[in-house]
């Protein structure tokens, strides 16, 4: 994110801020040159920068409720929301994908 100090890189910066901000037990690591946001040792979201635009992922995203429809991906598991410098974010579902991600980790890890 660092390296994209304006546009995609506030993009990514703000985002991944969020996800940092869902609880105190939320921490924060690196795979592969990506910041993911993790429950525990339970990864939940990640935000990884491209050329044109920023992916806002979720690791179990095919499971979460996603009203809006900003969800993309066909994967087993991963879902990710593409974020582009100009173009209008509905702030209000990506955070509510956010929250409900979070919220599913943590059933996750506390139910086995």
């Amino acid at each position: 994110m660092k390296e994209h100090a304006a546009g995609l890189g506030a993009i990514a910066h703000q985002w991944f801020e969020v996800m940092r901000k869902r609880g105190d037990e939320v921490r924060e690591l690196l795979h592969d040159d990506c910041p993911v946001a993790c429950l525990g040792d339970a990864p939940f979201g990640y935000v990884n920068v491209f050329t044109s635009h920023v992916n806002g992922g979720f690791f179990h995203g095919a499971a979460l409720p996603d009203p809006a429809r900003l969800l993309q991906g066909t994967g087993k598991f991963m879902r990710h929301v593409k974020l582009r410098p100009g173009t209008a974010t509905n702030a209000a579902a990506l955070s509510g994908l956010i929250d409900a991600a979070y919220t599913d980790i943590k059933a996750r890890t506390e139910n086995g």
